[in-house]
């Protein structure tokens, strides 16, 4: 495996990246054999870093951004005093992604409506190369976003990746004993967060193809029966598209709202089903393009969250592999 393969895989590498490549070629007569034997080990490892990233951040560009600046520090890095390139790897990828976090917090204040994760196809692999799919789902990515960085990534690290509290704690540079507490308080806040117990990936899918169906005609009364008390509907349009600026609430209020704007918002759109974040959702087409992406989240109660993602930044990972 080339070492010029990372720089193009799966995005494409900030210009810097290219220069400090071959100046560091140049420079160094025997880089080429060594640098390879480093790609393949980053690529070996690549996707659990941007799941964690990914997780973390809750956003795909900028996880890129950062498993690309763990993979320049991993290429400049004395790898001759790496005994665990992966655990090098993981805590590298994590406190950069603490960092980014801690200044998109400050972004996202001003953050034009509501704030929504990108969403990512995960056809291919639902978990986004962690044990399980924990911490990777829109709803609970969203409720996240009210822990602290530290929180976020302790919680990732052990819910999604299962490493130890230990290894944990060492990639977060404090005691095994804090890092339980973190861990502790994220579940007992994500806990006390949560709806109901969800409902399994069929019946979310038939509540999906069942709600866009009464959308798109505007029946006000089977959009009510489908909606819990509580429904929440999101549209993150980020500014640059029109989408309420606003998150709707209550069955009724909610209903009425996605009747009023029934009758122009449909018009043209074709539906491509897609798994986004491990779980189904629906991809918006119109003139050959995906304008947004819709999903939501169910419980015995009902669908009790509409997300729609409508800021066009946001959808190039979804856009890319349905095209």
């Amino acid at each position: 495996m080339s070492a010029a393969t990372i720089q193009a895989y799966p995005a494409p590498a900030r210009p810097v990246a290219g220069r400090e490549y071959h100046r560091w070629m140049r420079d160094e007569p025997t880089a080429g054999a060594e640098l390879d034997e480093a790609a393949d080990t980053f690529l070996q490892v690549r996707p659990r870093l941007f799941g964690i990233a990914y997780r973390v951040l809750g956003s795909a560009s900028d996880a890129e951004d950062v498993v690309q600046e763990a993979w320049l520090r991993w290429q400049r890095y004395d790898r001759s005093t790496v005994d665990d390139p992966r655990a090098f790897l993981a805590t590298t990828t994590t406190r950069l992604a603490i960092n980014v976090a801690q200044s998109a917090r400050a972004r996202r204040e001003t953050y034009i409506g509501p704030w929504l994760p990108e969403p990512v196809d995960t056809s291919a692999d639902p978990t986004l190369g962690a044990e399980r799919d924990e911490a990777l789902g829109f709803a609970v990515m969203l409720l996240m976003e009210k822990l602290t960085p530290t929180e976020r990534a302790a919680y990732v690290l052990r819910e999604a990746f299962d490493y130890p509290f230990s290894q944990i704690a060492e990639i977060i540079q404090t005691s095994e004993a804090n890092t339980r507490q973190l861990v502790s308080r994220a579940r007992k806040h994500l806990a006390a967060e949560r709806q109901a117990k969800p409902v399994d990936p069929a019946e979310q899918r038939r509540l999906l193809d069942t709600f866009l169906a009464a959308a798109q005609t505007g029946d006000l009364t089977e959009l009510e029966s489908m909606f819990a008390a509580d429904v929440v509907s999101y549209a993150d349009g980020g500014g640059i598209v029109r989408a309420s600026r606003i998150p709707v609430r209550g069955r009724e209020t909610v209903a009425k709202y996605i009747r009023a704007f029934a009758p122009r918002f449909w018009v043209g759109v074709s539906l491509r089903p897609v798994e986004t974040n491990g779980e189904p959702a629906v991809a918006l087409v119109r003139d050959g393009a995906i304008f947004a992406v819709v999903a939501l989240s169910s419980s015995a109660e009902g669908i009790d969250r509409l997300l729609w993602m409508m800021n066009p930044q946001k959808l190039a990972r979804v856009a890319s592999v349905s095209a």
